[in-house]
């Protein structure tokens, strides 16, 4: 016989789900229902888990950005440098692109640009773009220490930049259906602009 699941593994579980909904049909096209079905819980006790769709959708971004934490500090842990480090991390995302068959893309932007109406998902996407930039910045500064990267400019400054170009560089990607845009965006800015 099963054992019954335990309260935190079925939320954990309806997160999961919801995440991969989201990626693929956005905010408003993922169903509470069809996350359920999924996971194998009635519709009644969804509200066991989550006051509303909205604190499901900051439940879910915040694991993302969890995740993001996570594979930050194993691309930087296992590098020989800073600027290797970021491509690392870059890379993996990469591999997960094209094993998406360029679908979905970054959770994060994606919602960004449906969610405009609601403060609390966009105060928490807010959030969730800041942990990502601060540890990007920080490599960033330890590559400025090493002489990898131009001190010129803030560190900040530079982890913004990568970033939204980065993010623009998806969308391209997604509609091309290519990893050329990423390759440009990463060859451009961390092998050019931000070079010493």
């Amino acid at each position: 016989m099963a054992r019954p699941r335990r309260s935190d593994d079925t939320r954990q579980l309806l997160v999961e789900e919801g995440a991969a909904g989201f990626l693929a049909n956005g905010y408003h096209g993922t169903g509470i229902k069809q996350i359920l079905d999924k996971v194998g819980v009635p519709k009644g006790s969804f509200y066991n888990y989550f006051d509303s769709k909205e604190s499901f959708g900051r439940a879910i971004i915040d694991h993302h950005s969890l995740c993001v934490q996570r594979n930050l500090t194993e691309a930087f842990g296992a590098a020989t440098d800073p600027v290797s480090g970021l491509r690392a991390f870059f890379g993996r995302l990469m591999d997960d692109f094209v094993e998406a068959e360029f679908t979905g893309g970054c959770l994060i932007a994606n919602l960004g640009g449906e969610l405009e109406g609601s403060e609390v998902l966009r105060e928490s996407l807010s959030a969730a773009w800041g942990a990502w930039r601060d540890r990007v910045a920080e490599q960033v500064k330890a590559a400025q220490r090493q002489g990898q990267i131009r001190s010129d400019i803030d560190a900040v400054d530079l982890a913004d930049l990568l970033l939204e170009s980065w993010e623009g560089a998806v969308i391209k990607m997604k509609i091309d259906r290519t990893l050329d845009p990423l390759r440009k965006c990463l060859d451009r800015l961390l092998g050019d602009y931000f070079r010493p």
